[in-house]
């Protein structure tokens, strides 16, 4: 059977199921941040406590992403209004977030458009091309030990302050922008400035692992890029997207968005079948899977090598006619 006739059955929305998702992790990750304020005098409640509730904020934007796809709830009108209300939480404006994802979506693995990508990839081509500060500028920011941290900064507290393509959305934007603001103040309010730094730290924790998963959604080495005409959407979104197998855990904390290469196949699977789906046809149509060593080598990966169809790392210093000629 064609795969995507053999995924049509997990395409199914479950109102039930979305509303439990969505209003329990909603209360986990309420809870989890006044739990850490009120602890916030003991390091080893704390830190736990925090941790929790940044993992929790990952789940919180992978279901706004679902509801942007319109696959948490049946209706239209009830994934909006979901995905309006993750937003406070996520600092992710939704129709911005929607509008740019989607694109995502539709120029997956196409190298004339990585400006759709969320981490930005050059060729072996364009690298040897550069010059010396745009190489040292792209190094800096495919470094993960800057990446991740500065990444988390920067995508969730400044950029989506005003996202790309939110021009033509700015009233939602503007408003969004508003209602966090009011959200901190509330958090301010109860708890004062500790209370908004432990959100921050929590929130800042969240959004590395955020950028983490994101990363490894579409960096690995046997990943799939392409031109127009030869660029095959199936493959782009099988081969292009990976499967990272990193634990139930992570399952549980990113709603089970590791499984990207079927979610990208058909992107009306909610988050609630994806690893059901993905382990049920894994074995029958040979979809590889990222565990942990392979994930952390990725990191390692920096360049589309376009002759040889995979990410590579930066090349060697070439060794000098002198140096060679010493060595012979």
């Amino acid at each position: 059977m064609e795969i995507r006739e053999r995924l049509k059955e997990y395409t199914v929305q479950d109102d039930r199921i979305g509303a439990v998702s969505f209003f329990a992790t909603f209360a986990f990750y309420f809870a989890t941040l006044a739990l850490a304020i009120t602890h916030q005098d003991t390091w080893y409640l704390l830190l736990p406590l925090m941790a929790l509730n940044g993992l929790s904020a990952v789940r919180l934007y992978v279901l706004q992403h679902d509801t942007g796809h319109a696959s948490l709830f049946k209706s239209r009108k009830h994934n909006d209004w979901a995905g309006e209300a993750l937003s406070v939480v996520t600092f992710a404006p939704y129709a911005a977030m929607r509008h740019n994802h989607n694109m995502h979506h539709s120029h997956l693995g196409n190298l004339d458009h990585r400006d759709t990508g969320e981490i930005h990839t050059m060729t072996v081509r364009e690298w040897e091309a550069a010059g010396f500060w745009e190489r040292l500028q792209y190094r800096l920011y495919r470094n993960p030990f800057i990446l991740i941290p500065l990444g988390s900064l920067f995508t969730y507290f400044i950029r989506y302050r005003w996202p790309k393509n939110a021009h033509t959305m700015w009233r939602s934007v503007v408003l969004h922008n508003l209602v966090v603001l009011a959200y901190m103040g509330a958090i301010y309010a109860l708890a004062g400035w500790n209370g908004v730094l432990i959100w921050f730290l929590s929130s800042l924790f969240g959004g590395m692992v955020g950028v983490f998963m994101v990363y490894l959604q579409h960096n690995f080495e046997d990943t799939y890029w392409d031109r127009r005409p030869d660029l095959d959407p199936r493959l782009a979104a099988l081969q292009g997207s990976s499967a990272l197998d990193l634990g139930w855990w992570m399952d549980l904390a990113s709603a089970n968005i590791a499984y990207h290469d079927i979610h990208h196949f058909n992107a009306r699977i909610p988050h609630y079948n994806l690893r059901r789906c993905h382990q049920m046809i894994r074995d029958e149509f040979d979809l590889p899977t990222i565990k942990w060593p392979e994930a952390i080598r990725s990191f390692s990966l920096k360049l589309w090598d376009e002759e040889a169809e995979r990410l590579v790392p930066f090349p060697k210093k070439r060794q000098t006619q002198s140096s060679m000629t010493a060595a012979e």
